[in-house]
């Protein structure tokens, strides 16, 4: 073998190793085509049984079935769900860890922790959002008030017996936000769940609970608990008779909670939009659309461009409110 041949060998040896050093970011990574080959982990920040759990476990089932490969749903309560979105961000961002993120523990913890150890739209895709739905403004049912504007007559007449119940800071700061709106005065009363914010204001121990529809329409259907508004432009289907905050005359209160799918940031962008888009199918398709409408929610099945940009807006509405109304939270 000559010496010219020889050092032409050495070179593509040298070539291959070089190129093979290079494959791991390839090699090691799944395609789209192929994907998933194994169990999706679903991480739920809240316990098992609540809205966001369910909505997980309903879509998810569906995805399931596209795909031919189960996902696990995984619940991690802590922290407001703020210790399960850290760790995702802390997972391989392979596609296999998604994460159920809601309001509370995306757009409006980035506006209320300045610390936040993750941000929803840089540590995070946010691949599509599941649903949203609009808050309801109660009262109890034998106080005088029946619109908003009364609401906030009586409030200003009657400081010392205006309060407002609130399980988190997605309430409070809803809450706050038609305070500032209407200058109307109201001290947070911590509780611990929308149910037990409903029997707050039944009890008349609260004047006020701006709460989420599922475990509201039933008391107000039953005539246990007075309806005033439903906070956005548009009505609720399931509360036909109830105006919304637009119609009462405070459009700027417009606040909406919302839950949707993500994954870790990193993940391929193949990978991710086979998910988008499979999950998109999933939440429109008949039966979990209908499931999800049954629960006084807004089906959703957004981009992923469209989900980030609405998150985005979000943050920047939230933290105007918590600047505005100087919240402080722990």
């Amino acid at each position: 073998m000559t010496k010219s041949h020889t050092t032409r060998r050495a070179a593509l040896a040298l070539t291959a190793m070089l190129a093979g050093a290079a494959l791991p970011a390839f090699a090691q990574g799944e395609s789209a085509a192929s994907f998933p080959s194994k169990p999706i982990r679903v991480v739920v920040p809240f316990a098992a049984g609540g809205g966001n759990d369910i909505f997980a476990r309903l879509v998810g089932a569906k995805v399931s079935e596209i795909l031919g490969q189960q996902l696990i749903i995984e619940n991690r309560p802590a922290a407001g769900g703020r210790v399960a979105a850290e760790f995702v961000t802390q997972q391989a961002p392979d596609g296999y860890t998604l994460f159920v993120g809601a309001s509370g523990v995306m757009s409006i913890a980035a506006a209320i922790y300045p610390n936040l150890a993750y941000h929803p739209t840089k540590s995070f895709i946010p691949l599509t959002m599941i649903a949203n739905f609009p808050l309801i403004v109660t009262s109890p049912i034998d106080l005088p008030p029946k619109t908003v504007s009364e609401l906030v007559a009586y409030a200003k007449a009657n400081p010392d017996k205006s309060n407002y119940a609130t399980t988190s800071p997605a309430f409070t700061v809803s809450t706050e936000l038609l305070k500032l709106k209407t200058g109307m005065p109201a001290i947070a009363l911590p509780v611990k769940s929308s149910s037990e914010m409903i029997q707050c204001v039944i009890r008349k121990d609260c004047l006020l609970a701006i709460v989420d529809g599922p475990p509201t329409i039933p008391q107000v259907k039953d005539g246990r608990l007075r309806a005033l508004a439903v906070t956005g432009a548009e009505r609720s289907p399931e509360l036909p008779d109830v105006p919304s905050m637009a119609e009462a005359g405070y459009p700027e209160v417009n606040t909406k909670l919302w839950a949707g799918f993500f994954a870790p940031v990193g993940t391929p962008p193949a990978i991710a939009k086979k998910l988008e888009q499979t999950i998109q199918t999933a939440i429109k398709d008949p039966g979990v659309s209908s499931k999800l409408k049954g629960m006084a929610v807004n089906p959703g099945g957004n981009s992923s461009d469209e989900f980030r940009k609405m998150i985005d807006a979000d943050i920047e509405s939230y933290t105007a409110t918590v600047k505005a109304a100087n919240l402080k939270f722990e």
